[in-house]
């Protein structure tokens, strides 16, 4: 679905824009040290002067509060249930012990309404990555509980005005600008492209207006938690530099040697903006006919002198050793217009009428959804290749939990983005790329598509570190 603001002509009174100030929330400590985020329900307007929608949140709003912490501290977060379904919080991208991982059914049994779960892990690396729903994702993520985990260096890099956290979220509104509630768990989602929302906010606003300084340097912290949506973007378009892929920093700032920029489901970037003197500009998706603008910079002040840029330093991750590496296959099957194949489900058969009733379209080397058996079982410390093979006619957002890796094959691109490390990865249709990683976590890692309709629908499995 393209976003189009002529979806919602009818409001009458048009999308005025929000002022956005930095998103920084502290949550305060209890005494023995935890934070509380708490699952609730919440009303929280989407769209300029709609009515408000019921959501789902944490602590109120969403996105929830951010955590900020220093690399290498404790988080330690107490986790009070107010739903009424299960859930538990998955800390995406964090290189974390595998007991606090928080997949529901994998890692932890989901935490029931009215309990509580204590999550308590260090931070090993500094970077943008983001908390969220992690049990029934496809429906509970898609009803707002999320929130942005900042991990900063133990230098001096962007001051906290200039250090600007942006929560990108695309939500299907019905035509008062309210949460399309009805729409969830749509067949026809979870067999195609996902759920695809017809509004986008930005820190649960809509088209926010956000004040910079010219000639002073910025860093635009960009996460994109829509279900399924991947946003197409064009940094260049405001001369801005790539500074991280998914939390881990690059060597050095480049531009993106490409247009449009993909950054799909649950993948982040942080972007390096100088402001010139005199020109506003803005955050477009560039997937419809036309340009969708979804936040404004306001330029003001003027240049005095030469910007001082703070260095990033990569983060210690281990190099995969290609030489010594054990490579798996992983054929993705399935979903409309697609190459079916033979699939089975808990261990049947799965035809056509059977598919209908599970609502499960897509396997993973045959299988849909969680096997019993593991993918694969590494050695700690071993590195592993996992080749990828698209055999289907949609895209993919591929997502390791408990690892960063390296794309070290890509059949048909010519893109080079320098091999940055990434937990998330954007695989097309009929394409087979192949990925690189030291497996040194210990526990049971799941990999699925972070299209989080596809992962209901068949698309997960896991692997063992021991």
């Amino acid at each position: 679905m393209n976003l189009n603001r002529r979806n919602f002509c009818k409001l009458g009174a048009g999308a005025a824009a929000a002022a956005l100030a930095p998103y920084h929330f502290a949550l305060a400590q209890t005494e023995d040290g935890f934070l509380e985020i708490r699952a609730q329900k919440a009303e929280q307007s989407l769209y300029p002067n709609s009515p408000r929608s019921t959501i789902w949140t944490y602590n109120g709003t969403t996105p929830g509060p951010e955590i900020r912490v220093k690399q290498g501290e404790r988080v330690k977060v107490r986790f009070i249930n107010e739903l009424d379904e299960p859930s538990s919080i998955h800390w995406h991208g964090v290189r974390i012990e595998n007991a606090m991982d928080g997949v529901s059914g994998l890692t932890q049994n989901a935490v029931k309404p009215g309990e509580r779960f204590e999550y308590d892990f260090v931070a090993p690396d500094a970077g943008t990555y983001w908390y969220h729903a992690h049990n029934r994702s496809w429906n509970q993520v898609g009803r707002g509980p999320y929130g942005p985990l900042i991990v900063e260096e133990p230098y001096p890099t962007f001051d906290s005005e200039h250090d600007i956290t942006l929560v990108i979220d695309d939500w299907l509104l019905d035509q008062n600008g309210q949460f399309d509630e009805g729409s969830m768990g749509m067949m026809m989602d979870w067999s195609h492209a996902g759920r695809l929302g017809n509004w986008i906010t930005v820190n649960g606003k809509s088209m926010p207006e956000i004040d910079l300084r010219a000639g002073e340097p910025y860093r635009l912290r960009l996460i994109n938690v829509s279900n399924a949506r991947t946003l197409e973007l064009d940094p260049n378009r405001f001369e801005a530099k790539i500074l991280a892929f998914d939390g881990q920093p690059l060597p050095e700032p480049i531009s993106m040697p490409y247009e449009p920029y993909l950054l799909s489901s649950a993948q982040r970037v942080d972007l390096l903006v100088i402001p010139k003197e005199g020109q506003d500009f803005v955050l477009e998706e560039l997937s419809g006919n036309k340009p969708f603008p979804f936040a404004t910079f306001r330029v003001t002040g003027k240049v005095n002198g030469a910007p001082s840029v703070p260095v990033l330093k990569p983060n210690a991750l281990t190099e995969p050793d290609l030489n010594a590496a054990t490579t798996h296959r992983l054929h993705i099957t399935g979903g409309a217009m697609g190459r079916m194949g033979n699939m089975t489900y808990k261990g049947a058969p799965l035809g056509r009428q059977e598919m209908m009733q599970s609502m499960q379209f897509w396997a993973f080397n045959g299988v849909a959804n969680l096997p019993e058996q593991q993918f694969f079982t590494a050695k700690r410390g071993e590195t592993v290749i996992i080749e990828m093979i698209n055999d289907t006619a949609w895209p993919h957002a591929m997502h390791v939990h408990g690892h960063h890796f390296r794309i070290e094959e890509r059949e048909g691109s010519t893109i080079d983005e320098g091999r940055p490390w990434k937990d998330t990865f954007l695989i097309g249709p009929s394409q087979t790329t192949k990925i690189a990683f030291v497996a040194d976590n210990p526990g049971q890692w799941l990999l699925h598509c972070h299209m989080l309709e596809h992962a209901a629908a068949g698309m997960t499995t896991w692997f063992e570190v021991v």
